[in-house]
């Protein structure tokens, strides 16, 4: 990834959501500012503030220009730069910024003041959607049509940013048929969000090395079933528990949840209820370095989420040789294919999904196969392979040439 490239760009990143914000969509624009100032570009991130005041910071060699922001209400994950603190503070970085090309990962408030300052310094846009609006909509005080017909609006207001842009990417081909389809777009393409999987592999190696292959013959070892994200609505963690709950009498296994977000009360007093406290840890956000170790340490990955345009913590998994057991919805069959790598179950068939972990749960040598297979198939999106596509896109749009995916 620190390969060094011919032409250095001053790039421009826009990030409504960015590092220390545990999501996909901050997880990628930190990973690709990164890794394009490793690679040798000038990279500037504009992004809110996480403690609400401006600023400036040097994080990985990227310059990273913090706006005033707000809690997001009913999202306490989530802060928010207002119309009228964002629009001269994003004239005042573009001004002294002046970049070649802008990528922008958001098309709402930061986002959208962004591509206005390129619109009218006429420097080419690229823009990335990470975002169904129905999972911001779920948040909102609105009820019943209210929320469709936001969501609606939400999706058309992203076609009429992003269709200034020179050049429109989702994470998937499903990601992309959602945005051309429902904001109007009609030339997005797919750019695989990336990872580099080394560290998880690496991970992975020095547990087997030191204890022998996960899930191994010792009879004092509890397999573990691993959940990483937010702990909100869309995410459906309370299958993961119930599902976990019908198996957990008769089948030895720990589920660990490592995130945090505003559910995580409603689900923790679930695991009371169904009385698998005993068997069930939430262990909220995590460093990166405990991140590492929790994918290292388990030996099954499930991701019952129905909204992933992607879904960065399955390659995560993947990478670091997990099988996975993953809803059968949105963007995650691009990733896990059943009687490969993992299974596939029906969102909301909590029996089916307790069969696969029962099956997977005590079923060593299959876990190792599928684990094998997950990290052959993740090759296929490898940072690297993302940086070069967006450095050619980024040398496309600066010199007018005509984009096609």
């Amino acid at each position: 990834m620190g390969v060094p490239t011919v032409n250095m760009l001053r790039i421009l990143v826009a990030a409504d959501t960015f590092a220390p914000d545990v999501n996909g969509a901050a997880r990628f624009a930190d990973r690709l500012s990164a890794g394009l100032a490793a690679r040798g570009h000038d990279v500037h991130v504009l992004a809110p503030s996480p403690t609400g005041r401006a600023g400036t910071e040097v994080r990985d060699g990227v310059v990273v220009h913090r706006m005033a922001s707000r809690r997001m209400p009913g999202l306490d994950a989530m802060r928010v730069s207002l119309p009228w603190e964002t629009s001269p503070e994003v004239k005042k970085v573009f001004a002294r910024v002046q970049p070649d090309v802008v990528h922008t990962n958001g098309h709402m408030l930061l986002g959208r003041a962004v591509v206005q300052s390129a619109l009218r310094a006429d420097v080419p846009v690229v823009a990335t959607n990470h975002l169904m609006p129905e999972n911001i909509v779920g948040y909102l005080p609105l009820f019943g049509p209210l929320r469709a017909a936001f969501a609606e609006w939400m999706y058309r207001d992203l076609g009429r940013v992003y269709s200034k842009a020179d050049a429109v990417t989702a994470p998937t081909p499903r990601a992309v048929d959602l945005i051309n389809r429902r904001a109007g777009l009609t030339a997005a393409f797919p750019v695989s969000n990336g990872i580099d999987a080394t560290a998880y592999e690496q991970a992975r190696a020095a547990v087997v090395a030191r204890r022998g292959t996960p899930g191994g013959p010792d009879t004092l070892y509890e397999p573990t079933v691993l959940f990483v994200g937010r702990l909100d609505q869309e995410k459906r963690v309370d299958e993961l528990i119930r599902a976990f709950a019908r198996i957990a009498p008769d089948v030895r296994g720990r589920l660990e949840v490592v995130g945090d977000g505003a559910y995580r009360g409603t689900w923790e007093a679930l695991a009371d209820k169904l009385g698998v406290t005993q068997r069930v840890r939430f262990r909220g956000r995590v460093s990166d370095d405990e991140l590492l170790a929790a994918y290292a340490t388990a030996d099954l990955f499930c991701m019952p989420g129905v909204s992933e345009l992607q879904s960065i913590v399955t390659m995560e998994a993947m990478a670091a040789g997990l099988p996975v057991v993953a809803a059968d919805a949105m963007a995650l069959p691009h990733l896990v294919r059943p009687g490969t790598n993992g299974e596939l179950f029906t969102p909301g068939d909590v029996d089916g999904l307790a069969g696969h972990l029962r099956t997977l749960l005590t079923d060593v040598p299959l876990r190792e196969r599928y684990g094998t297979a997950g990290r052959e198939l993740i090759e296929a999106h490898t940072m690297g392979a993302t940086l070069g596509i967006f450095e050619a896109l980024y040398e496309k749009v600066m010199s007018g040439a005509p984009v096609a995916a």
